[in-house]
């Protein structure tokens, strides 16, 4: 079964842009952020701020995969 991509503007750091994600990707990041309690735009503000290569949109699968990763390793 194919996934839905979906492209959303957000503001990162005072400027606009414009990510592609999956749904299942945007729901997993919509989730870190409301874990955090912060806004989905300074999630992927934090992300930005941490990345060194690469657009975006990879440093936010990168990040969600890794945080994924993390947590499965934790239970272990």
């Amino acid at each position: 079964m194919k996934s839905a991509i979906i492209k959303r503007s957000v503001t990162v750091r005072g400027r606009k842009t414009s990510i592609s994600l999956d749904v299942p990707l945007w729901e997993a990041l919509r989730r870190l952020a409301e874990a955090e309690s912060i806004a989905i735009s300074a999630l992927i503000s934090e992300i930005d701020q941490e990345r060194s290569h690469g657009s975006l949109s990879e440093a936010v699968r990168s990040f969600v995969l890794n945080n994924f990763h993390e947590r499965i390793t934790a239970e272990t």
